[in-house]
């Protein structure tokens, strides 16, 4: 049988693969699980735990090093009992399970240290399969916290199949972890590109459009309405190049390029700090990081930056 760790080594090249989070190399089993996988797990001596409260990503701290993975006895030391811990599925033969951390994440106990989720792509903390392993245990576990009432009649829910879904227990609903799918585009006009400033951006820091995808509303449609809506610029043609699974809370950013009709900018101030056409010259210097006026985009890792890359990798014919 063909695993998912084999399947993901067939596909190491594409843009996908270059994005944060992206290696989740995880076996789910999702339908063969039943009421016993959870505690069978955690029965198994081999299994390994992940521990998170919210974006904080508990790490065992021995000098530089931080751990991510810890032994059985660690995990149900702090996670009271392992209450709330989730079966993610198994690598390697080994269970994975995430757990809500009981300890403050503003003061960890000795020999732990809370690290923010995004550090771990932006300053190289784990490496991809260990990425994506995260992002998955951060989903479920803010899914399954926003989700302990049923949706049909506001009863309570309870945690079924090791956590691949809810069952609410007066009306027996079934609710399953979901996505909330967002298009994030690449606007191009020639050798131009359109890069906004969010209110909430550093100074200097610009990155491509992006907006959630609406019910009854095709990817391309949504890169259309968006970009419509931030910045007054119509789309014609909209291709997909990259996904990018994004655990803040439980997204899927869907990567797109597309071609401007119009030139003209006017974008809207309660969205956009700012909205601008950038020339391929000026944003081979932000990803060289050296822009004259100091703009920068986000990091390698996120799929803005794969998106911006790539472009410059095309418009000069290196891909």
């Amino acid at each position: 049988m063909i695993g998912r760790g084999d399947i993901l080594n067939f596909m190491p090249y594409e843009p996908s693969a270059r994005t944060a989070f992206s290696g989740n190399s995880i076996q789910r089993h999702s339908e063969q699980r039943t009421e016993d996988s959870l505690p069978e797990a955690i029965a198994d001596a081999s299994s390994r735990y992940l521990l998170l409260k919210g974006t904080k990503v508990f790490c065992a701290v021995d000098g530089p090093e931080h751990q991510i993975w810890h032994d059985r006895e660690t995990a149900e030391t702090h996670s009271d009992g392992f209450k709330n811990a989730i079966l993610l599925g198994h690598d390697g033969g080994k269970a994975i399970i995430a757990a809500p951390c009981s300890m403050n994440a503003e003061e960890p106990e000795d020999g732990f240290a809370a690290v923010e989720l995004r550090s771990f792509y932006m300053l190289g903390l784990a490496n991809t399969r260990d990425q994506g392993a995260l992002a998955q245990a951060a989903s479920w576990l803010a899914w399954h916290d926003n989700n302990r009432f049923c949706a049909r009649c506001g009863g309570e829910s309870q945690m079924r199949a090791g956590g691949v879904k809810r069952v609410c227990l007066a009306c027996q609903a079934e609710h399953f972890p979901r996505l909330d799918p967002v298009a994030i585009m690449l606007i191009s006009l020639h050798d131009r590109c359109l890069l906004g400033r969010s209110h909430h951006f550093s100074p200097g820091r610009y990155s491509t459009l992006a907006g959630f995808i609406e019910a009854g509303e095709t990817i391309e449609n949504a890169v259309r309405r968006e970009v419509f809506e931030e910045a007054a610029i119509k789309v014609g043609e909209v291709h997909y190049h990259a996904s990018q699974p994004w655990p803040f809370a439980h997204s899927l950013m869907i990567g797109c390029y597309g071609e401007a009709l119009n030139e003209k900018i006017d974008f809207d101030t309660e969205e956009l700090d700012d909205c601008r056409w950038f020339n391929l010259e000026e944003v081979k210097d932000m990803l060289a990081g050296c822009h004259k006026h100091g703009c920068e985009i986000p990091p390698p890792g996120a799929i803005a930056w794969r998106l911006i890359a790539d472009w410059v990798e095309m418009k000069e014919g290196r891909a």
